[in-house]
């Protein structure tokens, strides 16, 4: 049986987050639904027929699989702040507490993670669909340029590093790989430093491969070379 938990941010009824496996099988909500995408390493195409979760979703009570909501619907490619890239598996009403909620159904691959989250409320958690290749062509612009030297305590850079990569703006995000970016020989990056980078070029690799129609590990190299011609 999986472990649930509330988002810290929206305990109040807002996101319901299962998690299950041991890390190397697919993960299973607690309805018994068994999600088997991988995103990881694989591109958009791979994508382009996922019927088969989104029949597994519609099993569960109250599903509206078909249905348009807040401009999303079951199928979506999305970006989850706090998550990254997922894909939307469903759209279902369920009763929580007493009350009759209407939850997106949200599958990471990556993490082997699946999170209710309402869909009222996903305006205001960020959520949004992928880039256009538009703003992929703005992030690849930020990347490009010479890195912001951030003057100030390195507990107040963490924290502001850290909001960027949780505000899933592909640009503040960019931002952050630009200015953390260090040489291999002899980097002087510390830890949290290292962490903070690897954390925002996971989000955009795998949000650009999607886009691109590449692999994550393309992509990966596409937009370190980016920061590495910036940096020189």
């Amino acid at each position: 049986m999986g472990r649930l938990r509330f988002e810290p941010e929206q305990l109040a009824l807002t996101c319901l987050v299962i998690r299950t496996g041991n890390g190397n099988e697919p993960a299973q909500e607690h309805h018994g639904v068994n999600r088997d995408m991988n995103f990881n390493g694989q591109s958009k195409s791979d994508y382009s027929d996922p019927t088969h979760a989104a029949a597994d979703a519609s099993q569960t009570n109250g599903s509206r699989s078909s249905e348009t909501r807040f401009g999303f619907k079951a199928t979506d490619l999305i970006v989850y702040p706090a998550h990254g890239v997922g894909r939307i598996v469903a759209i279902e009403e369920q009763t929580v507490a007493g009350a009759s909620l209407e939850f997106f159904v949200i599958y990471f691959a990556k993490s082997k993670m699946t999170l209710r989250a309402p869909t009222r409320k996903a305006a205001n958690t960020g959520m949004r669909k992928l880039s256009d290749p538009i703003a992929i062509q703005r992030m690849r612009r930020i990347l490009s340029q010479a890195p912001h030297k951030a003057r100030g305590y390195w507990s107040q850079l963490a924290q502001e590093y850290q909001c960027k990569i949780n505000s899933g703006d592909i640009i503040a995000i960019a931002e952050v790989m630009r200015d953390l970016y260090r040489p291999t020989v002899n980097s002087g990056q510390s830890y949290s430093e290292r962490q903070l980078y690897a954390s925002a070029l996971d989000r955009l690799s795998g949000e650009v491969a999607l886009v691109n129609g590449i692999t994550e590990e393309e992509a990966v190299k596409e937009l370190e070379s980016l920061v590495i011609a910036g940096a020189a």
